[in-house]
């Protein structure tokens, strides 16, 4: 019987936003979000390049999206609500 690999934990920025429920769970403090943001900025820059695959370019466009939200949390110094 083989025995089943454990589960490791790569330390990342985005630990916060990875590790959240999807529906509910604890805000992120607009620390948390400008932790984030150069991450994901950096993502997507990388991506931006190839736009021939629809999927990715929905992916894209939800990076987009939420570094929107995460920049206005950050500016307006206040949480980003889940749920």
């Amino acid at each position: 019987m083989m025995e089943k690999p454990q589960r490791r934990s790569v330390p990342t920025t985005l630990a916060p936003l990875l590790n959240h429920p999807y529906d509910d769970g604890p805000d992120l403090t607009p620390t948390q979000c400008a932790a984030i943001l150069p991450r994901l900025e950096a993502i997507l820059h990388q991506r931006q390049s190839d736009d021939s695959d629809p999927l990715l370019r929905r992916h894209i466009e939800g990076i987009r999206q939420l570094i929107t939200v995460l920049r206005f949390c950050v500016d307006k110094d206040v949480k980003l609500i889940f749920g």
